[in-house]
């Protein structure tokens, strides 16, 4: 993380919103300097979740040593983010017609409050305190003159999330929607979202479907249990808990080839599947390495930049290496470095979802202030 961010001695409190409990924190240079306080959402009555979500926070206000400088949280969408508006959310029925957060929160506690999804807090957290930086530092160790500014990050879960930052900016759109991936058309079913393909609900239906186990048990298996049926060390047909978890990397490395043709960065993964990247990653980068035709039958590669899956350590050597050559300046003696090689990286998240998604937040707030 940047010293700009560790040393820097503004509080900022939390949220971690989920529809049955809300999760209160405060971070200060990067950490948290509280103990979280847990209330439950009492997310269908509009009152009772605004009392406790203004509870929780002048719980966590009372408990620190000094005023905090901002409130900056994610929170399921749709909702005008800009504005702090939610609107209508499955998992909260009390905010239908649109609730007034983010204005409420600041009449309230008098700071600034800012809100965002957690795809994007995940992918600002990751390009400004995690995998960017990480990155970067890692190709400076490894003697690559080149170094990322652009990253894409997904989170592979419940559902199929994504933020994008540009330079240092997050990328939010004039409808908030800038970077959503799970609408993009789905490669196996075209009549579908992607996120039918690329979600826990849709490993477990092609698990269910590989293995011809369409019954009670199947239904109720959890990723971690997957996981362990593809590893050998839990009772199930291994071979279809492979292929389903291959599917999905397949799946969505076609979304994920739309959004790195237009955005041009590296990709962080995140999110409760993760843990299967090595069953995930191998399909993923094959699709984003994948070849299209043109009309004349001509065959070129489906992007212009080739992908490398930095998890592993003979990719990254290639990767960091690149084609780097010494380009002298005409009628000089002076040189350049010059490197033709198009190419970006996959990786996991290092730090886990969460703790990317509250770095997002923080360090948000503070480049907000």
């Amino acid at each position: 993380m940047d010293s700009m961010y560790t040393t820097d001695k503004r509080i900022v409190m939390t949220l971690d919103a989920g529809g049955t409990n809300l999760v209160f924190s405060a971070m200060q240079g990067g950490v948290e300097v509280v103990e979280p306080v847990t209330l439950l959402a009492a997310s269908h009555n509009l009152n009772d979740c605004l009392r406790n979500i203004t509870e929780g926070f002048e719980t966590i206000r009372k408990a620190l040593p000094e005023p905090p400088s901002a409130i900056s949280f994610a929170f399921p969408g749709p909702a005008d983010y800009e504005a702090g508006i939610i609107g209508d959310l499955p998992n909260f029925p009390s905010f239908r017609g649109g609730v007034a957060l983010g204005p409420y929160l600041k009449e309230v506690f008098g700071i600034p409050v800012f809100i965002n999804n957690d795809g994007n807090l995940f992918a600002y957290g990751e390009a400004l305190a995690g995998a960017l930086p990480q990155l970067n530092k890692r190709l400076a160790g490894a003697g690559s003159i080149r170094r990322y500014r652009n990253l894409l990050g997904i989170t592979l879960g419940t559902g199929f999330g994504a933020g994008v930052v540009l330079d240092g900016r997050l990328l939010l759109g004039d409808n908030g929607a800038g970077g959503d991936v799970w609408c993009l058309r789905n490669k196996k079913y075209p009549h579908c979202i992607a996120e039918e393909s690329v979600s826990i609900r849709a490993v477990k239906r092609v698990y269910q479907e590989l293995a011809g186990e369409w019954n009670e048990e199947s239904a109720h298996l959890t990723p971690k249990e997957l996981f362990e049926i593809a590893e050998g060390i839990r009772p199930g047909n291994r071979e279809a808990a492979i292929r389903s978890f291959a599917q999905l990397g397949e799946m969505a490395g076609d979304a994920i080839a739309q959004a790195v043709t237009l955005i041009d960065g590296v990709v962080v993964i995140g999110g409760g599947l993760a843990g299967a990247s090595r069953y995930i990653l191998p399909s993923l980068i094959a699709e984003l390495n994948s070849s299209l035709q043109m009309m004349d039958g001509t065959t070129v590669n489906r992007l212009q930049m080739k992908a490398f899956n930095l998890e592993e350590e003979d990719q990254f050597a290639v990767f960091a290496k690149g084609e780097a050559v010494k380009i002298r300046v005409p009628g000089t003696d002076r040189q350049i470095d010059y490197d033709s090689f198009k190419r970006f990286g996959v990786m996991i998240s290092k730090q886990g979802t969460s703790r990317s998604v509250a770095l997002g937040a923080y360090v948000y707030a503070l480049d907000q202030l």
